[in-house]
């Protein structure tokens, strides 16, 4: 979250136990591992995925604001997300600092004022208390330090305090608080008469309407008086307090209707989707529902760049269809049981799932209803990424949950792709192409393994399913050479999966204030990509100007100038186009390009596709859609945050994918996002692609 208003109200504690490295462990249980300590006291406990102490303490406390010890990451409960910005004082960067030269101290042979002891040349000292020495040493400077601070800050605070800035400052805070206490006030109050009316409610015996008294009447006709009887029953007049609670309780299911229904623009689809309810049902026996798709992915620690790839793929339509039918664990598990002599039983994942309840149209809610949480091991002894990948899809586009804890495939892709393993900051655009080279070396290998012990129609649909992976963002770049002493032209047909789009030398420069007033095209960015480059001296042997020499001849070879070329010689069905926005700046630091790039819904690659491709095939082949969009959001290539936009083919809709949060936009706001990786789907196939 790039800004919590949290954060802006918090006080650091003066005297916090996190500056002592002895304590970063949880009290409770004495873990080291996910410590966070509470930025509002001096409490120290361990996080969500190990016993979720701190998050106890925050339900006690209401402490909102805590920071991970080792990662020093910032997460707020109240937002329920990872925080980026820093309060007006910058306690949060000067408290980062501080615990990293902390960490950074050395303990071996000198102090940080750089004095040797001579204790350390003595005999009669052992190296243990040498290190004792330091160590005490090193936290009296360092409690020294920050000892002067607190000091230095108490001082500028209270002179500030007295102040004009300051006094207005401190009328504002206080605003500011007066106005959060009535807004919970407010809102204790509304949830106290949502509670009342729903226990009036339940109190309220049942009657039948007076239509079903008269489908009655028709259905079983009898005499006058069993005719007259239910038609008096009916109308009999109920007393003024029971019916003022009848007109409350109607209200209320009203107002329920609305917000289970999802009546603004962000769940209208949601509700079409579902199935329009018949005029006898009732809303609350409705089952509820999500729209499929709509479906987030809780972060599991910095797993912002996975869940980011897994949304798109998701909603890519022919390789969403592939994994759905396909599960790869079911030929994995024949060839086990051929290979052991034993009858083959289908193995079913073990989910756990939280409490359900009404009015969820995908991503998270506060009280976490509708999510599954996968188990924490993979859920077959066989470890397979496809496997994982149809068990995931399968239940994002069921239309039964709003949320997923995709553990089991985090622990796949530690297991299978060790580059990944860990909670540090990733890449997403290299876990896109590591996942998908794992994904097609699973397949190539499950197929061509004892084809013998799997049945015909598996074999049929692992050799289909890997066509479409080979073939779907699969694309060819025509390399041409040209001589510029003959103006002979040598072509060179390269395989491409993806295209890594350069930004020109002017936007390079740019500074953040003046990113977004000069926007680059992406057009312009495909022009510098395809555009003729001349190649520096005379390096080139051409062919045909080396044609009268021969081969074992003892003249030189004759070196020219020359220019070259890329042009796309076939196009993929799925074009994805990665904008370069990290550059090297120095030795061991790379920047962020931070300029917008202008996109359009539709894109035209005639312009970069070479002759001969453009005379043969037809101009509705060179158009594509834009289907999902990646973007990443911060500075740095070490730090930031991945979301993305998908269009839902199932709803015709936009969807904003934040890990666990989920938002339906428009095609405006897609178009306005600071992309990292485009997806473009080929509107008109140029070849028939397998069926599946």
């Amino acid at each position: 979250m790039d800004k919590c208003k949290h954060v802006g109200r918090l006080r650091l504690a003066q005297d916090h136990s996190i500056l002592n490295p002895q304590k970063w462990h949880c009290v409770d249980c004495n873990t080291t591992e996910s410590v966070w300590a509470c930025l509002s006291c001096s409490h120290v406990a361990c996080g969500r995925y190990i016993e979720e102490h701190a998050i106890k303490h925050f339900q006690e406390k209401k402490h909102p604001v805590a920071l991970e010890v080792n990662e020093l990451y910032v997460f707020c409960y109240l937002c329920d997300d990872y925080v980026l910005n820093d309060n007006a004082t910058g306690d949060l960067k000067l408290l980062r600092s501080t615990l990293s030269a902390i960490k950074s101290q050395n303990y071996e042979c000198t102090t940080r004022s750089g004095r040797t002891l001579r204790s350390m040349a003595s005999e009669d000292i052992s190296a243990g208390s040498v290190q004792e020495l330091l160590w005490d040493e090193d936290r009296m400077f360092t409690a020294l330090w920050h000892r002067r601070r607190s000091l230095m800050g108490r001082v500028f605070r209270s002179w500030f305090e007295l102040t004009a800035g300051g006094k207005r400052r401190t009328e504002e805070e206080r605003l500011r608080e007066e106005a959060e206490i009535r807004r919970t006030k407010t809102r204790e109050r509304r949830q106290e008469l949502k509670r009342r009316l729903k226990e009036e409610l339940e109190s309220t015996p049942l009657r039948k309407s007076y239509r079903l008294q008269e489908q009655n009447q028709t259905s079983t006709p009898t005499t006058k008086v069993r005719a007259v009887l239910p038609k008096t029953v009916s109308r009999i007049p109920l007393p003024p307090q029971q019916q003022a609670a009848r007109r409350k309780v109607a209200t209320a299911i009203h107002k329920q209707r609305k917000i289970c229904t999802g009546e603004k623009k962000t769940t209208t689809s949601t509700s079409l989707r579902a199935g329009k309810l018949k005029s006898g049902d009732s809303p609350i026996k409705r089952r509820p529902t999500v729209t499929p798709g709509v479906t987030g992915l809780r972060n599991l620690g910095n797993t912002c760049y996975m869940n980011s790839i897994l949304q798109v793929l998701s909603h890519l339509h022919i390789f969403r269809e592939c994994f759905l039918q396909l599960d790869l664990n079911q030929a994995l598990e024949l060839l086990a049981s051929a290979a052991n002599g034993s009858a083959h039983k289908p193995s079913s994942p073990i989910l756990k799932r939280r409490n359900l309840s009404a009015g969820l149209s995908g991503g998270a809610s506060r009280t976490r209803s509708m999510e599954l949480i996968q188990p924490k091991e993979p859920s077959s002894k066989h470890i397979s990424l496809c496997h994982e990948l149809h068990t995931l899809f399968q239940v994002m586009w069921s239309g039964k949950w709003a949320l997923v804890s995709p553990f089991a495939m985090l622990h796949s892709v530690w297991r299978l792709i060790p580059a990944f393993r860990g909670y540090a900051q990733q890449d997403a655009q290299e876990f896109l192409c590591e996942l998908l080279d794992k994904v097609q070396r699973e397949l190539e290998t499950t197929g061509t393994v004892q084809p013998a012990h799997m049945p015909a129609s598996q074999r049929k649909l692992i050799k289909q399913v890997l066509n479409v992976i080979n073939t779907i963002f699969h694309g060819q770049l025509l390399s041409q050479v040209t001589c510029l002493a003959c103006d002979n032209k040598s072509n060179t047909v390269e395989p491409f999966w993806d295209l890594s789009l350069e930004f020109p030398e002017r936007y390079h420069c740019y500074g953040k204030e003046t990113a977004s007033q000069y926007p680059c095209l992406l057009t312009e960015m495909l022009a510098k990509f395809t555009e003729t480059e001349a190649l520096e001296g005379k390096i080139y042997a051409c062919d045909q100007c080396n044609s009268k020499r021969r081969r074992f001849s003892s003249k030189p070879v004759i070196l020219t100038e020359a220019q070259k070329q890329l042009v796309v010689h076939k196009l993929p069905q799925v074009l994805r186009l990665h904008l370069k926005r990290f550059r090297w700046s120095g030795r061991n630091h790379r920047e962020k390009i931070g300029v917008h790039v202008g996109f359009d819904q539709i894109l035209n690659m005639e312009p970069y596709c070479c002759r001969d491709s453009t005379g043969t095939l037809r101009p509705d082949c060179f158009i594509y859609d834009l289907s999902a969009v990646v973007m990443h959001h911060g500075k740095g290539f070490g730090s930031g945050h991945y979301t993305s936009y998908c269009y839902n083919t199932e709803g015709g809709f936009w969807v904003h994918c934040n890990d666990s949060k989920l938002n339906i936009c428009t095609v405006e706001e897609v178009c306005k996002a600071q992309a990292y990786i485009l997806f473009y789907t080929q509107r008109v196939s140029q070849e028939k692609g397998p069926s599946l």
